[in-house]
């Protein structure tokens, strides 16, 4: 299972992502407003869950170690069983019914390459007691990923492509689309219980809606 956990980088202002591939000639410009409040809101139990829950926490880490799980669930190609650990019991059962209902572009848009992971940022941090007071801090991180697979028009959803060109001199340019998606990852911290991180939730700008 995975234990260790990201890397914070959001600015209250307009935040910009811009990365050139050389070897592809591809320049991809990602460009999103972050909410103030959600952006102080994070800052400050960032700082509680270093304070009080794990002394050892790194953002830098956590996103870091986030990235690698959700490269793990893309690249699982709905093959479930390889969830397992990974994400929540009940999330993989919802999972296996929605992507049997998925038509192959839909599926191949859950799938990416290292390469095509463009941009990875905190959406919110929550700190959570349930009515037996165990405690639980769930981290949303949201992922940006190129696909060239043909999806309709309102499957887009938040990040648009300013500028993605694939491909050298003589050589057919590919054009790809620049998904989004969430995923929350969650985690026990109550006294004497040992736990590990786990997606609790995953959504695919509208793919998997």
């Amino acid at each position: 299972m995975w234990n260790c956990c990201a890397r914070f980088d959001c600015d209250p202002a307009r935040q910009y992502s811009e990365r050139g591939r050389h070897q592809h000639k591809q320049k991809v410009v990602v460009v999103g407003i972050a909410n103030p409040f959600i952006w102080v809101r994070t800052r400050i139990y960032l700082f509680l869950i270093r304070t009080y829950f794990d002394k050892e926490f790194s953002i830098e880490e956590f996103t870091e170690g986030a990235t690698q799980a959700f490269s793990h669930v893309l690249l699982s190609h709905c093959k479930f069983e390889a969830l397992e650990g990974l994400v929540a019991k009940d999330l993989i059962g919802k999972l296996e019914e929605k992507c049997a209902q998925l038509s192959l572009s839909h599926q191949r848009a859950l799938s990416a390459k290292s390469d095509e992971f463009m941009h990875t940022t905190t959406g919110d941090v929550g700190i959570h007691y349930d009515d037996s007071g165990r405690k639980y801090v769930s981290i949303l991180m949201r992922f940006w990923y190129l696909m060239s697979a043909r999806l309709p028009d309102e499957s887009m959803e938040g990040a648009r492509i300013f500028q993605v060109v694939i491909g050298g001199e003589g050589e057919r340019p590919e054009t790809k689309r620049l998904l989004t998606a969430n995923y929350e990852f969650q985690r026990e911290f109550t006294q004497g219980v040992t736990s590990d991180w786990i997606i609790t939730r995953i959504e695919h700008s509208k793919i998997l809606d």
